[in-house]
């Protein structure tokens, strides 16, 4: 097994990605701004603006570029969408070709979006790891590159860069949220944080790999629904964010579909951020009061991702 990611590996991927990658913005707030509390300090990480439309090209690319000439033949992967529309972006830039699997719940504007990149796409199965038994059946067929959404070392490094990045944009944080869905942005906070930064993991209720496995104290199967399955809809969350969380202890907390419907709709109303339901996650847990900030604390959140149908916006 690779050895964890750590704050030498996000350095070493960092320098690996720069150029390819978006640099994206942060968003200062005022005061009190989406229910925080009126001497509360929140930033807004818009990982929505990077390229393919969330945070998932930072991992891909680190991916295919430590693989090297591997990539030659083509990249494959499995995704509720987002990761793929990386692979994709990824692929189209080297000029190699890209074959994404999708479950049947991934939306139309994120199927059109692997095609507008050129992707070869396959739609089957009920979930994530249903099309992602099928992509591995492919793989072994093609002898493509495979590069999976959450769980390679190289992928949780690469998503680990956003950490990185956040930290030089802004004075020192206290804590950050994001959303968890099998747990390799999660991973990528902690490989470069550790303990220096309270790290705020925030799930649907109706996907709680991380909330699921903390309560049993190992990884455990668990039931995938509602808005935010094509996006965090991972039955298990990965071995490697598993254990760093088991290293660098989380909070966890649980949002439902509604807080989440409402903190997407409130992003959009207030900031025009277009957010999608799972890009919403973290700031859910902030906009409906499960999670209170202490006075004067400075609060990071994490929008990481904006693939979004316009039409909920409103």
């Amino acid at each position: 097994m690779s050895p964890l990611p750590d704050r030498t590996a996000v350095e070493a991927a960092a320098a690996r990605i720069a150029g390819h990658v978006r640099v994206t913005p942060v968003l200062a707030l005022e005061r009190g701004a989406f229910g925080s509390g009126p001497a509360c300090q929140l930033a807004l990480k818009l990982e929505s603006l990077q390229h393919a439309g969330s945070f998932k090209p930072r991992g891909a690319l680190n991916c295919v570029l430590t693989a090297g000439t591997q990539a030659d033949a083509g990249l494959i992967a499995a995704s509720g969408g987002n990761h793929g529309a990386a692979v994709a972006w990824v692929a189209r830039m080297l000029g190699v070709p890209a074959e994404i699997f999708v479950p049947a719940i991934a939306s139309p504007a994120k199927i059109q979006r692997l095609r507008d990149f050129g992707a070869m796409v396959h739609v089957g199965g009920a979930d994530y790891t249903e099309a992602l038994v099928a992509c591995e059946t492919r793989r072994a067929e093609s002898g493509a590159l495979a590069i999976h959404a959450y769980d390679d070392a190289d992928v949780v490094a690469g998503a680990g860069t956003l950490a990185r990045e956040f930290e030089q944009q802004t004075a020192a944080l206290d804590s950050v949220l994001v959303a968890v869905g099998g747990g390799g942005l999660l991973g990528g906070l902690l490989a470069w944080w550790g303990k220096r930064v309270r790290v705020i993991a925030v799930e649907s209720a109706g996907c709680p790999t991380l909330h699921n496995a903390l309560a049993a104290g190992h990884p455990v199967d668990v039931a995938v629904s509602g808005l935010v399955a094509d996006s965090l809809g991972a039955r298990r969350i990965g071995a490697i964010g598993w254990q760093l969380v088991r290293q660098y202890p989380v909070t966890s907390l649980l949002v439902d579909d509604n807080a989440i419907r409402a903190a997407q709709r409130a992003l959009w109303r207030d900031v025009r951020v277009v957010a999608e339901p799972g890009g919403a996650t973290a700031l859910a847990a902030l906009h409906s009061g499960a999670w209170h900030p202490a006075p004067g604390e400075r609060v990071g959140v994490i929008v990481c991702g904006g693939n979004a149908d316009l039409a909920a916006l409103v």
